[in-house]
């Protein structure tokens, strides 16, 4: 086996932590650290770094743009093992949970195994998106993660119109573009149900995700399952190549980051490797 790239691994004398955290992302611009905005990346590395009186930088799993929820985050930093031996990390958890706002809490914090890495390793992100469509009360308490759509939308429908979209392909059609990105991905998933309060409900699942990819690909075929175009039109789409409207957008309130799935043993290495080899360098999630 090669040598990892540096970053893959902590340096020497330093240590890696795993962490999981759930949000809700109505409050925040997103993950990602940004100028004059409130983040989830910053509100978390903020309290991490007064906790623990050292600098703290966060490397995410897949970065929510502004308004998406998360349910299973998942985040490492690299500390210095003598920083880390000062702390009992189920006490660093719950001190931490009791000084994070209201909206974010840490599900988990764990020393990472070997080979580890939030981006890298991940084998895919799971995302949910749920509609309330043909005008079905959204409880108060369900405001936050759920979507309104006034026409009925037909289940049926839109799981036959995502069919072709299932594989490797590139997803350019349904991205927002970003210079140097590639918007080739792995759609492994994509699933419409009725959950248990008779809501539209898709499960969509893939190695990554390009900006914006899985609000516009459940905007599409809501489209479809509306009636307003035939079930062939996701594929059309696709093999056209070309950015569809913003207009066909889902709403962020909808979305959210519902876990990331990770190899065990070795494959954490391995997995990080074969990305970094192939120059995949990038793996922004919606």
């Amino acid at each position: 086996m090669s040598s990892p790239a540096p970053e893959l691994l902590p340096e020497g004398g330093f240590t890696r932590i795993r962490c999981e955290l759930s949000y809700d992302g109505s409050y925040f611009s997103g993950w990602n650290l940004q100028p004059d905005r409130r983040t989830v990346q910053s509100v978390v590395e903020d309290l991490l770094s007064r906790l623990m009186a050292i600098p703290v930088n966060t490397m995410v799993a897949g970065r929510t743009d502004a308004g998406v929820h998360a349910t299973g985050q998942v985040f490492h930093f690299d500390i210095a093992q003598v920083d880390r031996d000062r702390w009992n990390l189920t006490s660093l958890m719950q001190i931490a949970n009791r000084l994070l706002p209201d909206e974010v809490r840490l599900n988990s914090l764990d020393d990472a195994p070997h080979g580890f890495h939030a981006r890298y390793s991940a084998l895919r992100r799971n995302y949910r998106y749920r509609f309330a469509d043909g005008f079905k009360v959204i409880p108060p308490l369900a405001r936050a993660d759920v979507a309104p759509w006034q026409q009925n939308l037909n289940i049926d429908l839109m799981n036959a119109a995502v069919v072709p979209l299932i594989g490797t392909h590139d997803f350019a059609a349904f991205c927002r573009k970003r210079e140097g990105a590639t918007s080739i991905r792995t759609l492994e998933k994509f699933e419409w149900s009725r959950d248990s309060d008779g809501f539209a409900q898709a499960l969509v699942s893939a190695d990554a995700f390009c900006h914006a990819m899985v609000r516009s690909l459940v905007g599409a075929t809501s489209i479809v399952g509306a009636g307003h175009a035939e079930i062939g039109w996701l594929a059309e789409l696709l093999s056209g190549g070309d950015r569809v409207g913003r207009s066909l957008s889902a709403p962020a309130r909808g979305l959210t980051l519902i876990g990331v799935d990770y190899p065990i043993g070795a494959g954490l290495l391995e997995r990080a490797q074969v990305l970094t080899r192939t120059g995949v360098r990038s793996l922004p999630s919606e």
